[in-house]
């Protein structure tokens, strides 16, 4: 037994105070008359025996109380068996990601028992110790003022990955200062053990993982449609992916898909663990205006992803503008709703075409002015796609190598003039490996004729190889530039240097390069832990002081945001947590609609437990402790009985207020027994 405050036990002196008083108590001797005195003698004897008897027991009580009271200043208690947490700083990491709401065997959100074992730390503790609380205030706080603000902590879905929190707590401004608490439930693909070792080894800390009930958890992995681009008034079929993200099967769970208000889609899935499966529904659209899509899942216990959101806009046209002597590709995109094709003379362009193009097609002009080739530069650094087809006339070729330069392409090498005229050469089968020919092709007939071509440039920077010579030369390659790509091709698509007009490859190609201009506005969905979106606007001139605002029913949020010609950027804003639709505001007007959900690593609930993560510290971290928590005593009274020891003070108490019952029992049978005593005489 070991004393807190020692130098109390000078006390214990004070037990002479009520030995003094039973040496020197005096009491007046008192006269008893008896009619008979045959039995004074014994009487005498018995009663003196009796009185000496209660007068030590009464001394002993007094002394006894005197001593525990003195211990009980002096604070004894039993040494832990290990050394305590030095330091009165004491940090706590809270996770309070969404996968904290899965229930416990109490059938409570694991989230809250993280809470109450949160708020039972402070007694283990000096009341001089401060608490740091993530997430919650910076500021350290005091016993009260913690527990508060852990009772207000809630789920969040910005809450990041524990790993990399533990990495910024590290970096933070209590680093290395008292022990460290985590409370969270490790889940296995969140968690890595490598995130302890980039802490202080000199730092104490102490895991304390929150058991959850095994279940199935049926989720939305992704959605997609078997078109690139969403079409307005047509068939699509879209593919829902689910997948179990627990441990149990999830047989025949029932999901919906609602367009708008309307529900569009009902089926049911039977989802193995760990396992994906994907089902068709088929859908239509109307309008050209955004459609506001969910997919509900009928899952229980775990319901916080039971919604996906997501947002459908309908594509609109992608402008084609063709700069050349003369229209030819007009028949090629007019066929094609998707497309609005527009013409301009190159000698004389109309450069407002050119500004609102998203892919432009600079086709064998023999003249490129200045002001050309500065439009064309802009298109491409504000995004758009330039495809250029180089002329066979040697007089334009300077202007040309300038138009390069300026892309960011380099010096080009150009084939001298053969006075035997072009010589043709085939081009390579496409490969289908390559992304640009991504569902272009169901198969390449290893066998079919390739169109002939007789190249007139080559380029030294090394860019997206689409087509190649059979001799290994670059024939199609796309280089990016800016916020933009430029193709450019080897050979003029007119006779006698080509003939790919004429051949089945032309048309997929031409029309891959222009749907690969196109960008979509905004993304289907984004994640409330992305730190950015970026949204899509429209080419105009913003004032200085917009304010965008994202708006929920009666919440609105005013993001930090920067806008670069068309694109917007927005921070997400911290108090942003919940999934669903939110409307982006510029004053009062609806820019967008961007839906949020939950990361998916959240849904996928397999998490460490105590014995597992005891096995992955293993002996090489002997800084870091595992306290099991379920069934057992609270993480506080681990470190109390670990680190602090087991205190006695409470057993003080108790002695005292013992020994103050037996000297007032004492006394009170006194006053009652000689009365007794007299009658019986």
């Amino acid at each position: 037994m070991v004393f807190t405050y020692p130098w109390f036990l000078w006390g214990l002196m004070a037990t002479a105070i009520p030995i003094a008083i039973h040496l020197f108590e005096l009491r007046r001797p008192q006269r008893v008359l008896f009619s008979n005195v045959e039995f004074i003698r014994e009487v005498k004897l018995v009663t003196a025996r009796q009185r000496k008897l209660k007068h030590l027991l009464v001394l002993a009580a007094r002394i006894g109380f005197v001593v525990f009271l003195v211990l009980l200043f002096a604070q004894p208690f039993v040494p832990a068996s290990q050394q305590a947490v030095t330091g009165n700083v004491v940090q706590i990491v809270l996770d309070n990601s969404p996968s904290m709401r899965q229930l416990g065997p109490n059938d409570q959100p694991v989230l809250d028992q993280a809470i109450e074992e949160a708020v039972d730390l402070p007694l283990a503790f000096p009341a001089a110790a401060r608490f740091g609380l993530s997430p919650g205030s910076p500021d350290l706080l005091s016993a009260p003022a913690f527990r508060n603000a852990a009772e207000q902590v809630q789920i969040s879905g910005q809450a990041g990955e524990l790993s990399r929190a533990l990495a910024q707590h590290q970096q933070g401004r209590a680093a290395g200062a008292g022990p460290l608490f985590v409370f969270s439930d490790f889940q296995r693909n969140d968690f890595s053990v490598n995130s302890l070792r980039l802490l202080d080894s000199t730092r104490q800390v102490f895991l304390v993982p929150a058991r959850a009930l095994a279940t199935a958890n049926v989720f939305v992995d992704s959605v997609w449609l078997d078109d690139g681009f969403v079409r307005s008034g047509v068939d699509l079929t879209l593919y829902i992916r689910l997948k179990n993200g627990g441990q149990k099967v999830a047989e025949n769970y029932p999901a919906k898909l609602f367009v708008g208000t309307r529900q569009a889609a009902a089926f049911q899935a039977t989802v193995p663990p760990g396992q994906t499966v994907t089902t068709q529904v088929r859908l239509r659209l109307n309008g050209q205006q955004v459609q506001l899509c969910r997919v509900v899942v009928d899952d229980f216990p775990v319901d916080f992803d039971n919604t996906y959101y997501f947002a459908l806009q309908p594509a609109v046209q992608i402008n084609v503008v063709e700069a050349a002597l003369n229209e030819q590709l007009r028949r090629l995109y007019g066929n094609e709703p998707l497309f609005s094709y527009q013409f301009t003379n190159a000698q004389t362009a109309d450069y407002r075409k050119l500004a609102t193009g998203n892919l432009l097609l600079l086709r064998e002009a023999p003249v490129l002015t200045a002001g050309l080739r500065e439009n064309l530069r802009r298109a491409v650094q504000r995004g758009a796609t330039l495809v250029v087809v180089p002329p066979a006339s040697v007089g334009s070729r300077e202007a040309y190598g300038q138009l390069f330069r300026e892309l960011g392409i380099g010096p080009v090498q150009w084939q001298p003039v053969s006075a035997r005229g072009p010589v043709l050469q085939e081009v390579a089968l496409p490969d289908t490996r390559n992304p640009f020919f991504q569902d272009v092709f169901a198969g390449v007939n290893p066998r079919a004729g390739m169109p002939r071509v007789a190249p007139v440039l080559r380029w030294a920077r090394t860019g997206t190889e689409v087509l190649r010579m059979r001799d290994g030369e670059s024939y199609l390659a796309g280089f990016s530039s800016g916020a933009g790509m430029v193709y450019v091709f080897s050979a003029p698509f007119s006779a006698p240097y080509s003939d790919i007009m004429q051949h089945p490859l032309f048309v997929p190609v031409l029309y891959k390069l222009a749907m690969q201009s196109y960008r979509q506005p905004q993304q289907p969905a984004y994640r409330l832990n992305q730190a950015v979106v970026e949204v899509q606007l429209p080419e105009t001139r913003a004032a200085a002081e917009t304010v965008y605002r994202l708006v929920q029913d009666s919440l609105s949020f005013i993001p930090v945001h920067r806008r670069q010609g068309s694109t917007l950027r927005l921070d997400i804003p911290p108090g942003l947590r919940q999934p669903g639709f939110y409307e982006l505001r510029q004053k009062d007007k609806t820019v967008a609609t961007l839906a949020f959900n939950f990361a998916k690593r959240e849904s996928e609930l397999a998490g460490y437990s105590a014995a597992e993560l005891q096995g992955l510290i293993g002996p090489n971290l002997p800084n870091v402790q595992v306290y099991e928590t379920a069934g057992k005593q609270t993480a506080a009274a681990q470190y109390k009985a670990t680190r602090v020891g087991k205190p006695l003070w409470q057993y003080c108490i108790w002695g005292a207020l013992a020994c103050l019952l037996l000297e007032a029992v004492l006394l009170r049978w006194k006053r009652r027994s000689a009365p007794a005593a007299a009658a019986v005489a």
